[in-house]
């Protein structure tokens, strides 16, 4: 094996989900100029502006002034500028909280006075979280140890917002599962005046601590407590106040409902307003309610209520038109995610996106030009398209992405909606990015066209192969299949299936890597491998409501049938040798990879399942409960879905792999199913990672060894090569 094909093919770990979530790196979000007319960038340890179509480069914070002041702030993280554009605030030495680096050091670059200050100066280092200016730039506010701060810049003084933050008591932030299920982090925002600030309060005393075991850091074993409620125990209770920056007194808004029954994953403040808008789920996650606060008074009314038989996710964000008259907001209450203008009181409600397609994601209001600009893709699940239509509801879908390229794309267009940066990538085109202007759909120059790039791609002579396949339930699921190189169709060759199948994430999807093992130390098209991924019901993809939500309660149930009852029509494929069945997944994808072989082992004869959840009732309760129903009302569908309900039927090859660190799917979940392998007498394989989390990309050696035994294991059990 190539030691460099590892190394390479582990680079792209960081591509797997962690549970309930898949983790992609991609390029940095562009940073648009208030016009719309260039953007910022750091180049060379500089930050320039860029202005469009020219490509003409201005200096905004020289090298000089960052790293010759006496003042050096380190390797820049990230950058914001004050709303008039003198001051810029830069982020550097960060340090990971969970899974995102979201602390470090800050520093107000200002560029009228020439001068670089350090922003909470006197806090820990690397302890400063979601700093930002104020609208008029002359303050910037600061969560440090889950405590709200201000530092006045033309004083230069420091004022604590608020003090009785501790380990447990967390404001302007939140706690592990608010963040890993709720994609919550950045807990404060400054009114529109300036004059106050909105933040959350999340109290998490009574969240019981999951300890970890550390046995390697010192001759003494210790633990590492992580505050996480388990499925079935009390959220934290969660308020949000508004704290006047002059006094420093907090004011609690009114909130209908307990504080630790409902969860209040999205706040913000109504444009030129007093007022903050919050969105409130409540425990079970199924109705979701939307209030209005007055924040002078806290007094809070309900504008907007909507429920569901399964779920509602949380929200993105709210994008208000008509000078915050209305807003735009996606539903899925008539059987597809839609968008919709509502007005600032609930009472008028007007559909945007009309027909029986889902939006996966809105891309640009242009409200000058009354058009709504999104993502889409109605006649392929696996693709990804800009359209655009009638902000006020009155026109027909129109799609803007030349039809010419089939595949994925994605647009970050200019606050004018006059310029675009558009890249394309499909399962056999790398990603390829051009800059257009939106208008007229074209690139600024030939030479850096999509096209022009295309023409420079060889072709590929072993492509991905996309399809369709109807289980013997009727239930027709998306597939992508690569086949071995020089494929012979009158050989039999081993099939390794990949598998996620859980709410939060897709494999079948016509991007660039789908076809690819990332994991294997090797080229498994080059070894012989038919390598396939079925997107099962419940995925996320854009196939309507009832595709989405129809694995409530039935996770390790439905989505485990269906996966199966694929792979039972695929090995009637004359290629197919049926005695050479392996399934791999991390993540949600171990958990299915256990129940799949642990339900159907007539089918599946090896398996790989890393990070698994074994048993659901130990998953945290935000995610759990949303797709499985309370357990406090039953526990019937957990068990029913769980992988250590059906160890005793195994009867291939397991190999399970688990990090002693993982504070996302705790280690106990090996440990239990480990127990009931044994009481069962079955035979299995082990490769537990010290003190790794979930990724287990931690310490030296641990991608490459983690592969070498990924590898190993499959082609022991599942030898490579057509017969």
């Amino acid at each position: 094996m190539n030691f460099r094909n590892i190394i390479f093919n582990l680079a792209l770990v960081v591509l797997i989900g962690f549970y309930g979530k898949t983790q992609a790196q991609s390029k940095p979000e562009l940073k648009w100029t208030k016009d719309g007319n260039a953007y910022y960038q750091m180049i060379d340890a500089e930050l320039v502006s860029i202005s469009l179509p020219q490509n003409e480069r201005k200096t905004i914070v020289s090298r000089d002034l960052l790293y010759s002041s006496g003042t050096n702030p380190g390797v820049i993280k990230d950058f914001s500028l004050s709303e008039d554009g003198t001051k810029v605030l830069i982020y550097s030495n960060s340090k990971k909280v969970w899974r995102y680096e979201t602390r470090g050091d800050y520093f107000v670059a200002d560029l009228k006075a020439n001068t670089l200050t350090q922003v909470g100066k006197d806090r820990p280092a690397s302890s400063l979280m979601f700093a930002k200016f104020s609208p008029d730039g002359n303050k910037v506010a600061y969560v440090s140890q889950h405590n709200l701060y201000v530092d006045d810049l033309q004083t230069k003084t420091t004022k604590a917002l608020t003090t009785d933050g501790t380990a447990r008591m967390i404001n302007g932030t939140f706690d592990w599962v608010y963040e890993e299920e709720f994609d919550c982090r950045d807990g404060f925002r400054w009114s529109p005046d300036g004059q106050s600030i909105a933040y959350w309060q999340i109290d998490a005393t009574k969240i019981r601590n999951f300890l970890m075991i550390n046995n390697t850091d010192s001759i003494y074993a210790f633990t590492v407590p992580v505050e996480y409620p388990k499925v079935g125990q009390d959220p934290s209770s969660c308020k949000v106040g508004i704290v006047n920056i002059a006094s420093a007194q907090t004011k609690w808004l009114n909130v209908l409902g307990d504080k630790v029954q409902n969860y209040i994953p999205r706040m913000d403040w109504i444009p030129n307003t007093n007022e903050v808008i919050l969105q409130q789920l409540n425990r079970a996650q199924n109705v979701s309610k939307l209030f209005v606060a007055n924040a002078s008074t806290g007094a809070v009314g309900n504008i907007y209520t909507e429920t569901d038989k399964a779920w509602i996710d949380a929200a993105k964000d709210w994008q208000w038109v008509n000078e915050g008259k209305e807003f735009i907001w996606m539903s899925e209450k008539d059987g597809w995610r839609h968008a919709y203008l509502i007005s600032k009181d609930g009472k008028k409600q007007t559909l945007i996106t009309k027909g029986d397609f889902d939006v996966i994601e809105n891309s640009l209001v242009d409200e000058k030009n009354n058009l709504l600009y999104y993502m889409a893709s109605p006649l392929n699940a696996t693709q990804k398209y800009l359209f655009k239509t009638k902000l006020n509801g009155g026109g027909k879908p129109e799609m803007v992405t030349p039809s010419i390229l089939p595949g994925t794309h994605t647009y970050e267009i200019s606050p004018n909606g006059v310029f675009a940066r558009h890249t394309y990538t499909s399962a056999s085109v790398p990603p390829l990015t051009e800059w257009m202007k939106l208008t007229t759909l074209n690139p600024f120059t030939m030479a850096g066209s999509v096209t022009n790039q295309l023409g420079q791609i060889k072709a590929q002579k072993n492509k991905v192969e996309f399809f369709k396949i109807k289980t013997e339930d009727g239930i027709e699921l998306d597939g992508w299949m690569k086949k071995p190189d020089n494929f012979d169709r009158t050989k039999k060759y081993p099939v390794v299936f990949y598998v996620y199948g859980e709410p939060a994430s897709q494999t079948v999807t016509d991007t660039y890597g789908a076809g690819r093992n990332w994991l294997y130390a090797g080229d498994m098209p080059k070894d012989g491998y038919v390598y396939i991924s079925i997107e099962n019901r419940g995925a996320p993809a854009p196939k309507g409501r009832e595709w989405r939500k129809s694995i409530y309660k039935n996770i390790g149930t439905l989505n485990i049938r269906d996966q199966a009852m694929a792979a039972k029509k695929i090995l009637e494929w004359p290629f197919i040798d049926k005695d050479r069945v392996a399934v791999w997944g991390w993540s949600g994808g171990g958990s299915s990879t256990l129940n799949l072989m642990f339900q159907y082992p007539e089918i599946y004869k090896t398996g790989i399942a890393i990070a698994a959840v074994g048993n659901q009732l130990t998953y945290d309760n935000i995610y759990q409960e949303r797709y499985m129903g309370s357990p406090l009302v039953t526990k019937e569908a957990y068990i029913k879905g769980s992988p250590i309900t059906y160890a005793k039927n195994l009867k291939g090859n397991l190999l399970y792999i688990h990090g002693t660190g993982d504070d996302n799917v705790h280690y106990q979940n090996a440990e239990m199913l480990i127990n009931e392998l044994i009481k069962n007498r079955k035979m299995f394989q082990m490769m537990s990672y010290p003190n790794r989390t979930h990724s287990i990309n931690e310490g030296e050696g641990t991608s490459a060894h983690l592969a070498l035994t990924y590898t190993k294991f499959l082609q022991q059990y599942c030898p490579p090569g057509g017969k």
